[in-house]
């Protein structure tokens, strides 16, 4: 192992992010995403109640998305058994 010189080291370039094999999966899932949920998280605490309901407002995409999921997880074995 070489340490090179200690008292003026040289830094590369940082780690890149690995290349996708998928590039049109990757895209859709961030396309799913950015529909599911297009507004920034609400930061800033006024008071609990406004802050929690921009936080349901924030989290909406991804409540009615599990709300489907249960239907279907619901709905799909019982259709099937019928």
């Amino acid at each position: 192992m070489e340490l090179g010189n200690i008292s003026e080291p040289t830094y590369g370039p940082g780690p890149e992010a690995p290349g996708s094999g998928t590039p049109g999966l990757v895209t859709m899932a961030h396309g799913f995403l950015r529909l599911v949920q297009p507004n920034p998280l609400p930061v800033v605490l006024r008071c609990l109640s406004f802050f929690l309901s921009q936080l349901v407002l924030y989290e909406l995409g991804f409540l009615v998305c599990a709300a489907i999921g249960v239907l279907f997880i619901i709905f799909v074995p019982l259709v099937g058994y019928c």
